[in-house]
C-alpha cells in the first residue's frame, strides 16, 4: 500500500519518506473464543509517530495516544512501532508479521449435583429474578407455567406467540417467549427462547436446551458440569 500525498506535500516531504516511511503488515490475533482484536495496519512510521489503518479506519498516533479501538502506541522510529491492546504489547517489525500471545479465554464453569430424588436441580435467575430450576436435557426450550412467568414479570399473553405443547396426556395451550436473560452461577445468556404452559405445569422451571445448548456439559453420572463457551 502506498500513502498518497498531494504533488506539494510529496514534493517537500520525498526526502524524509524515502528514508523514514516503511510498509508493514500485521495483524493482533487472539485465541478463538476470545474477544477479537482489531485488525492493525501500520502504514507509515516517523520519529514517536505511526500512521495505523485499525479496522478499517486511519489514525495518525503520537507515542502514548490510544486510538478509539484501544489500541495505543508505545514507541515508533523508523524501524518499527510498538503498540499496544488489552494490556499487550506488539512490535512490528520492516515488512514483518507479528503473532501474538493472547489471554486464554476466560470461561465459567457450573457444578449441579443431583438431589435426593435422583435430579440436577438448582436456583438461578430469570430476568433478573431469583427461580428454582430443573435440568431437563428433554426440553426444548426453558419452560414454565403461567404462575411462575407472571412472578417473573412476563406478559406471555401480549409478547407471546400462541403456541402448543404435547405431554404425556395432552396437548397443552402455551406461549413461545423470549427471556431476557437467564443465570445459573455466573453462567448469564442473552435472549433465551421460553415457554409458558397455561395450567400448574410443570411445577418447577425446566432449564431446557435453549440455556443448555448453547454450553458445554459433561456429566460423570453424579455431577453435571456447565462450561461457558466463547
Amino acid at each position: 500500500m502506498i500513502l498518497r500525498r498531494s504533488d506539494q506535500a510529496a514534493g517537500s516531504e520525498m526526502s524524509l519518506s524515502r528514508n523514514l516511511l516503511l510498509l508493514l503488515v500485521f495483524c493482533l490475533f487472539m485465541t478463538p473464543g476470545a474477544q477479537a482484536a482489531p485488525a492493525v495496519r501500520v502504514v507509515g512510521l516517523f520519529k514517536d509517530r505511526a500512521v495505523v489503518i485499525i479496522d478499517g479506519k486511519q489514525h495518525t498516533l503520537r507515542v502514548g495516544q490510544t486510538s478509539p479501538e484501544g489500541v495505543k502506541l508505545v514507541a515508533a522510529d523508523s524501524e518499527s512501532a510498538l503498540l499496544e491492546y488489552d494490556g499487550e504489547e506488539f512490535k512490528g517489525p520492516m515488512d514483518g508479521r507479528v503473532s501474538t500471545h493472547s489471554r486464554p479465554p476466560v470461561t465459567e464453569e457450573v457444578q449441579i449435583w443431583r438431589n435426593t430424588q435422583g435430579m440436577y436441580a438448582t436456583t438461578g435467575s430469570i430476568n433478573g429474578l431469583p427461580v428454582s430450576l430443573l435440568v431437563d436435557t428433554g426440553a426444548t426450550q426453558v419452560a414454565m407455567n403461567a404462575a411462575q412467568a407472571r412472578r417473573l414479570g412476563i406478559d406471555y399473553r401480549v409478547v407471546g406467540v400462541p403456541a402448543a405443547i404435547t405431554t404425556a396426556s395432552r396437548l397443552e395451550p402455551a406461549w413461545a417467549v423470549t427471556l431476557d436473560s437467564v443465570k445459573v452461577g455466573e453462567i448469564e445468556l442473552k435472549n433465551v427462547e421460553g415457554m409458558v404452559l397455561e395450567g400448574a405445569q410443570p411445577a418447577t422451571v425446566l432449564l431446557g436446551m435453549s440455556y443448555l445448548g448453547r454450553l458445554e456439559i459433561s456429566n460423570d453420572g453424579r455431577l453435571l458440569t456447565l462450561h461457558s463457551k466463547y
